[in-house]
């Protein structure tokens, strides 16, 4: 136990009042928006065998659907940072999640592949607001000691969001067709916001936060954090820092991959195992309940190692460094013949891709002060989607030429190795930079 919560209880036991611990409504509040979010990205996904059937398209054109996507959110993120910055999460997230909604159930009414392309370039500009936000309400949220595994937390959403549609969106599709399975999914969005405008705001301005926990939010605040807190930010003046760009790269080269894990694991269950649609929740199921324990052991291992004494660097670096390893294995799998083995060896690279993506969010808010972190999130995530947008052209090119995934998979398994020796690099102590 820190001193600080030492002290904190010594002074509840004094005045009998305990530490409220709303920033967890607040955190599974993220959670549900992340679930939301991958949900509506992955249908396409999991659709993908039957609808090539029926709207006809090939392999490349599949790929600048995907692509259409991913350049709408990377236009979407050079702007939603910094308007998250400016105008706070609690008005621009709910704004974004009815966009993404409506452009979601849109897709419902697509029968070309120009249509698709309009859908999934609405659905990436609204969808764009969820992750800086999401990193914002954590920093404003939850101490360092803390931020890694509520970012673990409401980040596991994306796995969750992906246990429950592989067996959801197929039985949907087949009974009353893949139309109506976009519309259903779209709709949910409007209930969270229904219940995002009622739970939140802003740590000092929620009644259901007592001075014990506003205390604990605001543990890691001192005159210079404050100083910093109350100064304006540049946006292109946070390019200068090395800070930046070590956050940009590790997603220039690892957001690829969890694009191909999204959008190509049916197609790779279908085109390379034989798997249908209506066999195929199975191994998605297992991939995703991996992926959910490795995002949840990736936030939990940083604060357990920074509470027996580790500094944060060096806890984020081990962690990092464990996730980029635990990827590697994932060239073996156009050699396996048994499918499950191949399964326990995506299942597992798909943790491991979340435990760095926890610890790689939360490593901005251990380097930049709050009003800056939408924006550095918004600007790494833009050279991610970058990166993704190349990686789709080149999977459906590469797809259309061989038919054979191998070559992903390789460029895949060493990606997050390269990103942490580049990071390791520009930053060897992860120190805060000096707006």
């Amino acid at each position: 136990m820190s001193q600080l919560q030492s002290d904190i209880s010594e002074q509840a036991v004094k005045t009998g009042v305990t530490m409220s611990r709303y920033r967890w409504t607040v955190c599974a509040l993220l959670f549900f928006s992340v679930t939301i979010n991958n949900l509506d990205r992955s249908i396409l996904g999991l659709l993908a065998p039957m609808l090539q059937k029926d709207i006809g398209w090939t392999e490349i054109e599949y790929g600048n659907i995907v692509t259409a996507f991913q350049a709408a959110y990377a236009v979407g993120l050079f702007l939603c940072g910094r308007i998250v910055d400016l105008y706070g999460a609690r008005l621009v997230l709910p704004i974004a999640l009815a966009i993404w909604s409506v452009a979601a159930m849109a897709h419902g009414a697509a029968s070309t592949v120009v249509g698709f392309i309009y859908a999934r370039i609405f659905l990436g500009l609204g969808e764009s607001a969820n992750f800086p936000s999401a990193v914002k309400v954590a920093a404003e949220w939850f101490p360092k000691r803390e931020r890694a595994f509520a970012t673990g937390i409401f980040n596991s959403g994306s796995n969750v969001g992906n246990i429950f549609a592989p067996i959801i969106i197929p039985w949907i599709a087949l009974q009353w067709g893949w139309r109506e399975a976009f519309v259903v999914t779209g709709a949910v969005g409007f209930i969270w916001i229904a219940f995002w405008l009622f739970l939140y705001g802003k740590p000092g301005k929620v009644k259901k936060v007592n001075q014990e926990e506003l205390a604990w939010i605001h543990q890691d605040d001192t005159p210079e954090t404050e100083k910093q807190t109350s100064q304006k930010v540049s946006w292109l003046g946070l390019l200068k820092h090395r800070q930046t760009w070590a956050f940009a790269v590790c997603k220039f080269l690892t957001d690829p991959i969890f694009w191909f894990f999204l959008f190509w694991l049916p197609k790779w269950l279908h085109d390379a195992r034989g798997i249908d649609m209506a066999h195929m929740a199975m191994p998605l199921v297992l991939i995703n309940i991996l992926a959910t324990l490795g995002g949840l052991g990736g936030g939990y291992l940083p604060a357990w190692l920074v509470n027996r004494g580790m500094s944060v660097n060096k806890a984020r670096k081990s962690t990092l460094l464990l996730c980029a390893l635990c990827v590697l294995p994932i060239l073996l799998v156009s050699n396996v013949s048994n499918l499950w083995v191949a399964v326990a060896l995506i299942g597992v690279a798909v943790a491991a891709h979340q435990g760095w993506s926890v610890n790689l969010y939360t490593s901005v808010s251990d380097m930049f002060p709050k009003q800056a972190v939408g924006a550095v999130v918004g600007i790494g995530c833009l050279i991610g989607s970058i990166g993704s947008i190349i990686f789709a052209q080149a999977t459906g090119h590469i797809l259309q030429a061989t038919g054979s995934y191998w070559s992903i998979f390789l460029m895949g398994g060493f990606a997050y190795l390269l990103g942490f020796i580049i990071m390791h690099f520009l930053i060897p102590n992860m120190s805060a930079a000096k707006l």
